[in-house]
């Protein structure tokens, strides 16, 4: 008998939830700066909004319309918290996931973090 290695993942209702997460929000679990900019004008969404943050891998100027996000100074872009993460702090997949839960956790499973909507 071939012994077979269990293979750990993640439900399906967790990776759904943090894909569908708006990246403001996103942006407030992962950067360890974060201020939007005033000045911006959307153009094509008016849920757009364009922030200037920090983590510990860089300093990003990120625009986010609902989950989808792109970063203005390295014209890429994504969508989910989950590529956010990844992108950010140079993560793996499996990492990010266990960071966004972890600090997603204490506000509950269904409940957005918006700290980045108030400070809008």
């Amino acid at each position: 008998m071939v012994a077979r290695r269990l293979r750990n993942s993640f439900s399906a209702s967790t990776l759904t939830r943090l894909r569908q997460m708006p990246a403001c929000d996103a942006l407030a679990l992962l950067a360890t700066y974060l201020k939007p900019d005033p000045t911006y004008r959307p153009v094509k969404d008016d849920r757009s909004a364009r922030w200037h943050l920090s983590t510990g891998h860089g300093e990003f100027e990120i625009v986010t319309t609902g989950p989808k996000w792109y970063d203005t100074r390295t014209k890429r872009g994504g969508g989910g918290a989950i590529d956010l993460a990844m992108y950010l702090l140079d993560l793996s997949f499996v990492e990010a996931v266990k960071l966004l839960m972890r600090k997603a956790a204490p506000h509950g499973a269904d409940h957005p973090q918006d700290i980045a909507a108030n400070r809008r």
